[in-house]
């Protein structure tokens, strides 16, 4: 035998004996797939990004923590929420000059099925990387709470801590009168990462030098205000968060003198077809802001999908989205008291759109808003923490098939028993089911969907806060967890080294 023989066999036993799967066959030619299917394993690490939460001296913080029991897991693992500098003191010396609360993170994370929440107060919290390997690491979730009882942005503002990528798209945001509105930048490596942020306003791209390249040094978090970026007052601004190197969280807090405020989280990816679910079904004021980054028009049509199916709101059959502009289209009380999503499809040729929804709550001096994203379907499954009692709306939207999903409630964090319903959605609807609540609950809860058969669900949680006098609220969409990969199957075939 060659030598080149044995050492292309002793390469492929090394790379076999290291994947565990490795495989090294010839093709066969006879144009049949004979390929074992993908594997879905849980995934081995996960990175969470927390922004830092407020600058009110008055803002009240809860932070829960919680990655749902996933079936093949390992049994081994562990997750930690660790503080990330500033642009102020990130050059400083990492034991002497970090404060007590940079040194003990709000919460500590614990085993899969177990949530753990913890509080903090004040402008000074800052933002958490969080990382997660082994058995805590599919699916975990960590969810930022906060409750600001008076000034701009007063109100409930929710995030649920987002992984590092490289692109995000923000619908929604503004640069109007009265409105302040920050993009919060996290690192969680251990390089500098460089950041271009551009704005696209009714017009098209804002002029602006200040958002190119921005560098966001390792482990650290900064937040830069969108009115420094661009002096023009735009009431709907889209914002485009790219990375030229490395990688970041990204959010955008979005504060209002009048209506309160809260997290505005990446857009789904931009596609010719989108979901936005679970407006609120008493949301007084809902206005649809929408952005296509290509270089063609968009004509999409608006239905919602309600508790008895898909309709079309009165006067706003269509809408059309120049290239590169955004478009704000405001769309009044459109759920008209009933559960509803938004369903965005091509009236003719399919371009990518992305979009948002801002929702107004109460009136008066009462109004809160928030925002709703278009999200992706919940797939495989999807979690949200910090459900509290009375106080949380799940709501389940199936736009194509009808579909069953069920979904479990976690035990509480200070107490209580876990609890499973099945439900079944219509093809085109909407329904604010009556989530299962831990049996004897103490704190707050996590509820996990699970997608069991029929068409894509997509679904969102609305919290609403603690003073029943006062609109508070924020909602979170439930896109699936990525807590399982695929793994190719394969086995291990050396004789073509032979041949």
């Amino acid at each position: 035998m060659k030598r080149t023989t044995l050492s292309l066999i002793a390469c492929a036993t090394a790379l076999a004996a290291v994947t565990g799967f490795a495989a090294v066959s010839a093709p066969d030619g006879s144009g049949t797939d004979t390929a074992a299917p993908a594997a879905r394993l849980p995934v081995e690490r996960t990175s969470l990004l927390c922004p830092a939460p407020s600058t009110s001296d008055l803002a009240e913080t809860a932070y829960t923590s919680f990655t749902p029991v996933t079936k093949g897991a390992d049994e081994k693992g562990d997750a930690e929420l660790a503080t990330a500098q500033t642009a102020e003191d990130g050059g400083k010396d990492e034991k002497g000059d970090k404060d007590e609360k940079k040194e003990k993170p709000v919460v500590q994370p614990k085993a899969p099925g177990t949530p753990v929440a913890g509080k903090t107060s004040g402008a000074d919290t800052p933002a958490l990387i969080g990382t997660a390997e082994g058995g805590t690491a599919p699916g975990w979730t960590v969810q930022q709470t906060t409750e600001v009882a008076a000034g701009t942005g007063r109100g409930l503002q929710g995030v649920n801590c987002t992984a590092p990528d490289t692109e995000f798209w923000f619908p929604g945001a503004s640069t109007a009168t009265g409105r302040t509105d920050y993009v919060h930048l996290t690192n969680p490596d251990d390089s500098a990462a460089v950041v271009d942020i551009e704005l696209y306003g009714k017009d098209g791209a804002l002029k602006s030098t200040v958002g190119e390249g921005v560098t966001v040094p390792p482990h650290t978090s900064e937040s830069l205000l969108l009115s420094t970026l661009s002096e023009v007052k735009e009431t709907d601004l889209t914002v485009h968060v790219g990375v030229r190197s490395g990688r970041v969280g990204a959010a955008v807090q979005a504060l209002d003198d009048k209506t309160g405020g809260d997290w505005l989280t990446a857009a789904a990816d931009p596609a010719s077809e989108l979901v936005l679910p679970g407006i609120p079904k008493d949301a007084t004021a809902v206005r649809l802001v929408l952005f296509t980054p290509g270089g063609t028009d968009a004509d999409l049509k608006v239905r919602l999908a309600s508790p008895s199916g898909l309709i079309t709101p009165a006067g706003h059959e269509t809408v059309h989205v120049k290239a590169g502009m955004t478009t704000g289209v405001d769309l009044g009380e459109v759920t008209r008291g009933e559960a509803g999503s938004l369903v965005l499809t091509p009236t003719d040729g399919a371009v990518p759109v992305v979009a948002a929804v801002r929702v107004v709550r109460g009136k008066g001096e009462e109004q809160e808003s928030a925002f709703v994203p278009a999200s992706d379907p919940v797939g495989a499954r999807a979690t949200v923490a910090d459900n509290r009692a009375k106080s949380t709306t799940l709501a389940l939207s199936a736009p194509g098939e009808a579909a069953q999903v069920k979904v479990t409630a976690s035990a509480g964090t200070e107490g209580g028993t876990p609890a499973t319903k099945t439900y079944t959605i219509k093809a085109g609807t909407t329904q604010n089911v009556d989530a299962p609540v831990p049996a004897g609950l103490k704190g707050s809860y996590a509820l996990t969907v699970e997608t069991v058969s029929g068409g894509p669900v997509h679904a969102s949680r609305t919290l609403t806060g603690s003073d029943d006098d006062v609109a508070a609220f924020t909602v979170q969409t439930l896109p699936d967890d990525r807590g399982m990969v695929s793994v190719p199957n394969a086995d291990e075939d050396l004789s073509v080294l032979q041949k």
